[in-house]
C-alpha cells in the first residue's frame, strides 16, 4: 500500500480501458470512485470493481461511490431510492423517532448489502449540511433538516449503521454548505455569516464523528478567508482541524468543479498544501487525471493509519 498516491479518480465507462488499466498501474491512486456512468447492473459492476482490484491484489482496496438516495443515486440502474430523500428521514425523525428508527436501519441496510454486492465499500455519507431557506437548491432535500441538532443525530446514526454493514463514509460538505446561495459545481458560493454564527449552526452538525474521512466544501467562508475556498484554504483546515476537531482523513470535493478557479494542476497542488489529504477527480477524462496523478504525493504514515482503520471496519 505504500507506493500509492494521495488521490481518488473516476474512470469512464462500465469496464477498465487499457489505458486506464495502464494509469491505474503506472500511477496507483488510494482509492477509485463509481459514477452511474459505471453501473449497468449487479453482475457488470461487480467485474469492474474486481478488475480496479486485481491491479492493486488487494481485495480492500477503496472503491466510492455518492449513494445518497432521493436524486443523488448511482444504483438508478439497478434500483430506485428516488422517494428516500434525506430529507424524508428528517421529516421521520422530527415527527415519529421509532418509526424513523425502523425505516432507516433498512434503508442503510439495504443499501449496504447492494453496494457489498457490487463491490463498494465506501459510502460519500451523510450529508451533513443545513437546509437553509433561499439557498440553492445544491444541497436541498440531500439535507436532513434545518435543525443542526437533528442532523447531527442522524449522522451519527448513519455512519454507525454504514461501519455495522462493513461500509466506510465520507462526511460531508465540511464545514457545511448549506447557506451557498449557487451551486459550486458551476460557481464558487460565497457566504458572509460570523464564525460565531457558523460555530453554532452550520460547523456544529460536523462535530464528534466517527467518520474515517469527510469531504471538504468548495466555498468562501468571507469572514474567515475572503480568498480561498475551504478546499485551498489553510485557516479553514486549521478550523476543522481545531474547532471541529475532525481527526482523520480529509478528501476534497471533486476539483475539476467550477468553484475552483484554478487549472487542473493548480487545484490539485493547492489542495494539498492547504490541508488535504486526498485529492478527488471525477469526470474519467485521462489527461486531467495524469496531472493529478503527478502532482499527487505517495501517501503518508498519516493516512496508512487511518487506511488500515477503515479496513478493520471492513471486516
Amino acid at each position: 500500500m505504500n507506493n500509492r498516491r494521495s488521490f481518488v479518480v473516476g474512470i469512464k465507462s462500465t469496464k477498465l480501458s487499457i489505458k486506464e488499466k495502464f494509469f491505474l498501474r503506472k500511477y496507483k491512486p488510494w482509492g477509485v470512485i463509481l459514477f452511474t456512468r459505471n453501473i449497468k447492473n449487479i453482475n457488470q459492476t461487480y467485474k469492474l470493481t474486481s478488475s480496479i482490484r486485481k491491479i492493486f491484489n488487494d481485495r480492500k482496496y477503496p472503491i466510492l461511490i455518492d449513494q445518497e438516495g432521493g436524486r443523488i443515486n448511482r444504483l438508478k440502474n439497478i434500483v430506485s431510492f428516488e422517494n428516500l430523500t434525506s430529507e424524508f428521514f428528517g421529516n421521520k425523525y422530527a415527527k415519529n423517532l421509532r418509526e424513523f428508527n425502523f425505516f432507516y436501519r433498512l434503508f442503510v441496510d439495504k443499501t449496504s448489502y447492494l453496494l457489498r454486492l457490487i463491490g463498494v465499500n465506501i459510502n460519500t455519507v451523510p450529508v451533513l449540511d443545513l437546509r437553509i431557506k433561499g439557498a440553492s437548491n445544491i444541497i436541498g432535500d440531500r439535507s436532513f433538516s434545518k435543525n443542526p441538532k437533528i442532523v447531527s443525530k442522524i449522522g451519527d446514526k448513519c455512519i454507525q449503521y454504514f461501519h455495522e454493514n462493513g461500509v466506510g463514509t465520507v462526511m460531508k460538505h465540511i464545514p457545511g454548505h448549506g447557506l451557498a446561495k449557487v451551486d459550486s459545481h458551476l460557481k464558487t458560493p460565497t457566504v458572509n455569516k460570523k464564525l460565531s454564527h457558523l460555530i453554532k449552526e452550520d460547523f456544529a452538525t460536523f462535530k464528534k464523528k466517527e467518520s474515517l474521512f469527510a469531504m471538504t466544501a468548495h466555498i468562501i467562508f468571507s469572514k474567515i478567508d475572503n480568498q480561498n475556498t475551504v478546499t485551498h484554504s489553510k485557516k479553514l483546515i486549521g478550523l476543522i482541524r481545531n474547532k471541529i476537531k475532525f481527526r482523520n482523513i480529509l478528501i476534497s470535493d471533486d476539483i475539476s468543479m467550477k468553484s475552483l478557479k484554478g487549472n487542473i494542476k493548480e487545484n490539485t497542488i493547492k489542495t494539498f498544501k492547504a490541508g488535504c489529504n486526498i485529492v478527488l477527480h471525477c469526470n474519467g477524462n485521462l489527461k486531467e487525471m495524469e496531472i493529478v496523478g503527478k502532482n499527487s504525493p505517495k501517501i503518508n504514515n498519516f493516512i496508512l493509519k487511518k487506511t488500515s482503520q477503515f479496513y478493520k471496519i471492513l471486516g
